[in-house]
């Protein structure tokens, strides 16, 4: 029998098992920091897959993945069918409190704030950019992870005075490479990679990759055959549930509304699409 997880978070449920972790990625969506009552069947599967496929695509970039075999799960997890596919063995980490976001195109709440400052994560940008502009290279914008409330996007001196200027460039520059990466070899399959966000943690004072990589909850990934400057593309990813939300009345603020059906269909097929495009890049690698 499984044991009570030592931490439920929005989408995942935390086992703590002294020098490892046991992620389990629930089928729960969650969006502007409030979970849902509806789930999205297979998504935990999904995401994980998905991220596992991409820490493999990186061997030479440490990350926390020991296992996602069940069968080399300690007990009481042994085999447990449950937890088959959707569930990773991990490094217990001391995780760096700052999201590592990484965009190659103006939108989200970096478009917003530029409409609102003519500014991007507190650097002043050039009068008349529209949306969906790609930048000329990618930039980098941190965003400060809150215990409660939302996280704080923040300026690149505010995180490296916190994290220390060797350590801030470390992680810069590792989130830079992996999103070059990942973006040129979306783009063979058609999907271009929008943003997405990295967290790191420490082990033995260096940093290696935790949490999730490139997934549809933590990046935005459009259809490139639908981009055009100022409006944004067809997504294959959780934008597609902020988008309904923003159609909607919600202040975004507890209780969720109810999900249609036919929302969490669409959210489980382009997730399903989205994975059999980054599998087929992958092995084209």
């Amino acid at each position: 029998m499984i044991p009570t997880p030592s931490y439920k978070g929005k989408v995942r449920d935390v086992y703590d098992l002294g020098d490892s972790l046991l992620l389990v990625a629930t089928d729960r969506i969650s969006a502007f920091d409030v979970v849902f009552e509806e789930p999205v069947p297979d998504k935990g599967k999904i995401l994980t897959r998905i991220s596992t496929a991409w820490f493999r695509n990186f061997p030479e970039i440490p990350n926390h993945l020991i296992t996602d075999d069940v069968s080399k799960f300690p007990p009481p997890f042994q085999n447990e069918e449950s937890l088959r596919d959707r569930s990773v063995l991990v490094k217990k980490a001391k995780r760096i409190d700052f999201e590592c976001v990484v965009r190659g195109y103006l939108t989200g709440s970096a478009w917003k704030e530029y409409k609102t400052d003519g500014t991007i994560a507190h650097v002043r940008y050039p009068q008349g950019l529209l949306e969906s502009h790609q930048f000329e290279t990618p930039i980098f914008t941190p965003a400060r992870k809150n215990d409660s409330g939302h996280d704080e996007n923040v300026s690149e001196s505010t995180m490296e005075e916190e994290v220390g200027k060797e350590l801030f460039s470390k992680l810069k520059n590792l989130s830079l490479k992996l999103y070059n990466a990942a973006h040129k070899q979306m783009a063979n399959q058609g999907i271009l990679l929008c943003d997405t966000k990295f967290e790191f943690g420490l082990v033995n004072g260096n940093p290696i990759l935790i949490d999730e990589i490139l997934t549809p909850d933590s990046s935005r990934y459009w259809d490139a055959s639908t981009y055009a400057l100022g409006k944004t593309p067809a997504s294959f990813d959780k934008q597609i549930l902020r988008n309904w939300l923003e159609s909607t009345d919600w202040d975004k603020n507890p209780p969720a509304p109810a999900l249609p059906e036919s929302l969490i269909l669409e959210l489980r097929k382009k997730y399903l699409e989205l994975e059999d495009k980054i599998t087929l890049c992958l092995s084209q690698k």
